[in-house]
């Protein structure tokens, strides 16, 4: 985790705190699995229809 802090901050100039980085991924994470499940229940339907 403080390497990816590290290494974010030195791409972007600023200073990283890896307890927002540390947020920030957990509840990306929380969404990409909840978006899984929402896949896996409903279907994903790429049809013509949906463009």
């Amino acid at each position: 985790m403080a390497t990816l802090a590290r290494a974010i901050s030195r791409v972007t100039g600023a200073p990283v705190d890896i307890e927002s980085l540390e947020g920030i991924l957990v509840f990306s994470g929380l969404g990409l699995v909840i978006s899984l499940f929402a896949i896996e229940a409903y279907g994903l339907d790429l049809s013509t229809g949906f463009f």
